[in-house]
């Protein structure tokens, strides 16, 4: 039965030409496919240059289309096109009008729908590569043209169409759009450009990373309705770790096994596959959830499409989306292609959950792939519909909006760019398992079609009240290169966890001996009320990071005043600047001892003093063994050893520096005091300090006091001298265990069963910190 209903928020809704625009929503029960009129759609061949690959999929362009009638399955008359070539073979299809929902390719029970939005587009023309004999061939060659009728396949603002016989897998396909090309009002049409599907749920090209001979290669939405359903296991259940429980290790899939010294069979090595042979060290190292920089679909040679300052640059990163569904296919084993990258980052997930480990995704919706006007990367949103995906200002000849700083702005409180993000994560959680989300540039979510922000914006209440999502970890980045700095402002309905700039930048400047920062220290370490102790949020609102993908590494933090990102073919000018970092006294790489010494504890400093903080503390894949990017704080064009991690610096410091790491990790798991549900109050912290205006005191002890008696005494000296400092009295019945010392070198340094002996006072070495456990005489 055909009814009308609109999407959430669609019907009657305004854009920034104040045109409404619409669509009608067909009940999919299979029973109707559209009017029983007869289709007049046009089929044509065209040539598609892909940058490489076989041909093989097109007919010739020789052929001809002719119609007939033919009465389909559900008894009405359809359009049969029949396309005949000079020879004899010949490609038959049965059209219908399709139906309007699902978006993107969904299999119905006559065949394969197909539906894209647009509400300005003024023709569309849907293009599909068929396989041939079951081997995947890439479409260099003709391609099929299905021209749509807006009066027989275009209900509301939506274009659709049915086609029954083409295959359930190994389809390519994408469309091709046109419209105003009024630049000042906001369009981009081009009706030359073949255009990715928002939704299609797989993408193919490339197939292997890196592979410079298909460096130009095009991209095309895919589908499998063939392969049985991924078998998650009769035992399967997700680890559903609480917030407040959350260890998280920030990674990048390929970096994480692409280096030789992963050991890896080289066709698994920088996959999801490899993830899971490397999944020992992560229980070995103690964290419990990943955070997977961006693994949706994205060109790592988007910089050398043509001649510029960056075009000997790999994006390894990914922060560059091209599609919001499709797992990287480059991520695949063996060169696997899309199919294969969907299921095996099914097998990845399973086996980190199998692990007790969860997964979070570094979600990027702030932005796309597409650049800017000046050098526009065309793709998809772009050419579909530019002024409904993105944000233009209408008062500025149409220009992009940049809050990303990548050159455009997803509009993404518009209701359609909206349904479409509810929509991408929600099929990550109902398809991929996964746990939960790290937005990022997520204020750029809190702006509204014009870029004005919003007090309350649709989209981050959607993402926290809708019930699909409702058990996941949803983190912000709360700012953007707008400035709209939202760290302890974040619109959150008591949900919305955030990244703690302010954690970040307070810890370095204490740590690396500032003066005037010992209050602020406090304030972070016992889980920055000043920021979130409002309605009903608590410490694990607050993602405690030192370091992240972007800025330094933890060594580097030790090592580098300054950035030194030439490498980067930008003149030294991206990056931060302000890194709040100490060199020890050198700049760079050293052979001294004692700096070296120096660096090491002070990274020691900057681990404990995360793991005790109250909130959710995150550390960089690589910090565990001391990884250096030589002093480059903006390292995501490097596909090298920049960025991969060396397994065999890993085995160097495996009884050292990786030790500290990992015993710090399971202490904190194992001792409920860093992990409070709640604020901490006078009952469950004593601040041993009477002197919190001194502004070059660069020393802080406190007690955090357990409800067994198992109380923690931590101090932290930022000071170049030692600090003799009095250790208050342990509770009844218990005695102080020394467990760190980070001026020991390991195994000293850290002693989990605690060492006995001390007494009234202690000697702090400078720059150290030390933590001691009240442990049952």
């Amino acid at each position: 039965m055909l009814h009308l209903q609109s999407l959430p928020l669609l019907c009657d809704s305004k854009i920034a030409d104040n045109t409404p625009f619409s669509v009608l929503h067909f009940s999919n029960n299979n029973s109707s496919a559209g009017s029983s009129r007869v289709l007049d759609v046009g089929l044509k061949f065209s040539k598609q240059s892909s940058g490489g690959g076989s041909s093989g999929r097109g007919l010739s362009s020789k052929a001809r289309a002719k119609t007939t009638t033919a009465l389909n399955v559900y008894g009405r008359r359809a359009h049969e096109s029949v396309l005949e070539e000079e020879a004899p073979q010949k490609l038959g299809f049965k059209t219908f009008p399709g139906q309007a929902f699902p978006f993107g390719a969904s299999q119905v029970e006559n065949g394969i729908n197909f539906a894209i939005f647009s509400q300005h587009a003024t023709a569309v023309t849907l293009c599909l590569s068929l396989p041939q004999g079951g081997k995947f061939e890439r479409p260099d060659g003709e391609m099929i043209e299905v021209a749509l009728d807006p009066k027989v396949n275009k209900t509301g603002d939506v274009w659709h169409i049915c086609i029954e016989d083409l295959p359930r897998d190994d389809v390519l396909y994408g469309y091709k759009i046109d419209g105003p090309r009024d630049w000042r009002q906001g369009h981009r049409f081009d009706s030359s450009i073949m255009l990715i599907d928002p939704y299609a749920k797989l993408v193919d090209g490339r197939r292997f990373f890196g592979d410079a001979s298909h460096k130009l290669s095009k991209f095309y939405g895919t589908y499998d309705f063939d392969s049985l359903p991924f078998d998650w296991g009769d035992n399967y259940t997700p680890p559903n770790i609480p917030e407040k429980d959350l260890v998280i290790y920030e990674m990048n899939v390929r970096a994480f096994t692409a280096d030789k010294s992963s050991g890896l069979d080289p066709n698994i090595r920088g996959s999801y596959l490899g993830v899971i042979e490397k999944i020992p060290h992560l229980l070995e190292l103690g964290v419990n959830a990943v955070e997977l920089l961006p693994v949706f679909e994205f060109d790592e040679f988007e910089f050398q499409r043509r001649p510029n300052p960056r075009d000997h640059l790999i994006n390894t990163w990914g922060y560059s989306t091209i599609n919001f569904f499709a797992p990287m296919n480059r991520y695949a084993s063996r060169g696997g292609g899309p199919r294969n990258a969907s299921w095996e980052f099914k097998e990845m997930v399973k086996a980190l959950h199998d692990a007790g480990i969860e997964v979070i995704l570094d979600v990027v919706y702030n932005h796309t792939n597409e650049a800017d006007d000046k050098n526009p990367y065309t793709t998809s949103f772009r050419g579909i519909d530019n002024k409904v995906y993105y944000m233009v200002d209408l008062n500025n000849n149409g220009q992009l909006l940049n809050f990303s700083g990548c050159g455009n702005t997803l509009n993404c409180n518009h209701p359609l760019v909206m349904e479409l993000i509810l929509d991408s994560l929600r099929h990550w959680v109902i398809e991929y398992h996964v746990d939960g989300f790290r937005f990022d540039l997520a204020s750029v979510l809190c702006r509204g079609t014009d870029g004005s922000p919003l007090d309350a914006p649709p989209l981050i209440r959607a993402i926290a009240k809708d019930s699909i999502l409702s058990s996941c970890k949803i983190i912000a980045e709360p700012w953007d290169c707008g400035g709209l700095y939202l760290v302890g402002k974040f619109p959150n309905w008591d949900r919305w966890a955030e990244w703690n700039g302010k954690y970040r930048d307070d810890i370095r400047k204490f740590i690396k001996g500032d003066s005037g920062m010992k209050g602020s220290f406090a304030t972070r370490v016992a889980g920055s009320a000043d920021l979130y102790k409002v309605h009903k949020r608590k410490p694990c609102h607050s993602v405690n990071f030192v370091i992240a993908h972007d800025g330094f590494t933890l060594r580097d933090l030790v090592s580098y005043n300054f950035k030194h990102n030439d490498a980067n073919g930008e003149g030294g000018n991206d990056g931060c600047n302000d890194n709040f970092s100490w060199n020890c006294g050198f700049e760079g790489e050293t052979d001294d001892h004692s700096i070296k010494a120096l660096r090491f504890r002070q990274m020691k400093n900057f681990h404990l003093a995360l793991m005790i903080s109250q909130g959710i503390p995150m550390m960089l894949m690589g910090d565990e063994y001391g990884h250096t990017r030589y002093g480059n704080n903006n390292s995501y064009g490097h596909d090298t050893s920049m960025n991969n991690f060396q397994w065999g610096l890993l085995d160097a410091e495996k009884s050292s520096h990786f030790r500290f790491f990992s015993e710090a990790i399971k202490f904190r798991q194992t001792h409920q005091v860093f992990t409070s549900d709640n604020f901490l109050s006078k009952k469950d912290v004593t601040w041993h300090e009477n002197n919190w205006d001194n502004q070059e005191s660069k020393f802080l002890a406190f007690t955090l006091h357990d409800k067994n008696g198992g109380d923690v005494y931590l101090a932290f000296n930022a000071h170049d001298y030692f600090v003799k400092v009095s250790i208050p009295p342990p509770p009844p019945k218990r005695r102080w265990l020394r467990v760190v010392d980070t001026n020991f070198e390991s195994p000293d340094d850290f002693i989990p069963q605690g060492l006995p002996g001390i007494g009234s006072t202690y000697n702090v070495a400078p720059y150290s910190s030390i933590l001691l456990e009240a442990k049952l005489t």
